[in-house]
């Protein structure tokens, strides 16, 4: 009894492992990257990409967000049908029905746009879940659009089926999109719970690290980026908290870092995205030199008393 439960309890996660063995999917996945990446990486700091990211403005992705615009639309649109709402004035085609319809259209239109942003940062398995993701989105959307041209053209059983068939593709791929986010931990802050250590801690000696240079190094478990300034080291958690790449191996200079995975750029003083597709900025370790070591420590817990 106890296998079965735990069978059940993952048949997403062998659904997801299944889908992305597909050799078609590989195949145009590889070939959807050829096309998309140069393309990304001609306008990568442009700040409408930037923009379609949400990044540093929003401090998430933009396309999740979005993806709730359609997906309600749309469900607005079959609970009208269902109550018998889709009927037009009197020298009006357009429907309460057909507007909530071609209105989920328009968003879907933009929440394709940041959706395409968001995958070309993505990789390996989930570069060829999102495309899936993506496709089912995709059918769902013609799916509505044939919907809406039925409507229009008088073929309203028809268009309410188009409309039904629509919403449960686009339900389906949402649950893809879900588990990219909670099961893949995709477009997530890879660094939220890094906090420790919680005293100063020797990281490396005071030699080894000259001005101008950087390295990585780990700290009771926590990796830490540390560069030396003439004046002053600068620590900085080491894993980029947009996909967990070690930030120390990308390029230093003028004081920012740049991640070497997706090529987002981090001010090293405070850790502030300069340049995305990063969302979340990178938390900056106290750091000192100490009788010929240099010492960093986490962040301080915060008191649970109100500072009022």
């Amino acid at each position: 009894m106890a296998d079965t439960d735990a069978g059940s309890s993952a048949w997403h996660q062998r659904a997801l492992a299944e889908i992305v063995r597909w050799s078609w999917l590989k195949d145009l996945t590889d070939r959807t990257t050829a096309v998309v990446d140069p393309v990304y990486d001609r306008f990568r700091s442009n700040p409408v990409l930037e923009l379609m990211h949400g990044g540093r403005w929003l401090g998430h992705s933009l396309h999740p967000a979005l993806s709730d615009l359609p997906i309600g639309l749309w469900s607005a649109t079959l609970l009208l049908d269902a109550a018998g709402q889709d009927v037009p004035q009197a020298g009006s085609r357009l429907d309460p029905s057909s507007t909530l319809s071609a209105a989920g259209l328009a968003a879907a239109a933009a929440t394709a746009a940041t959706g395409v942003a968001d995958w070309s940062v993505s990789d390996a398995e989930d570069r060829r879940a999102g495309l899936f993701h993506g496709l089912l989105n995709g059918a769902g959307t013609l799916l509505q659009g044939a919907s809406l041209a039925a409507r229009l053209s008088g073929h309203r059983p028809t268009g309410r089926a188009l409309g039904a068939a629509s919403l449960t593709v686009t339900v389906a791929a949402a649950y893809l999109g879900g588990h990219l986010v909670q099961g893949r931990a995709v477009m997530v802050n890879r660094v939220a719970t890094h906090t420790g250590p919680q005293r100063w801690v020797r990281a490396v000696a005071e030699d080894d690290l000259p001005v101008g240079a950087t390295t990585g190094v780990e700290v009771e478990g926590r990796r830490v980026l540390l560069h030396r300034t003439d004046g002053e080291v600068l620590a900085l958690d080491d894993v980029c908290s947009h996909a967990g790449a070690l930030l120390h191996r990308g390029e230093v200079r003028d004081c920012t870092v740049v991640c070497p995975l997706h090529f987002s750029v981090f001010d090293l003083r405070d850790g502030r995205i300069v340049r995305g597709p990063a969302h979340h900025p990178q938390p900056v370790l106290p750091a000192r030199v100490r009788n010929g070591f240099i010492e960093v420590r986490g962040s301080a817990p915060r008191s649970r008393r109100s500072s009022n």
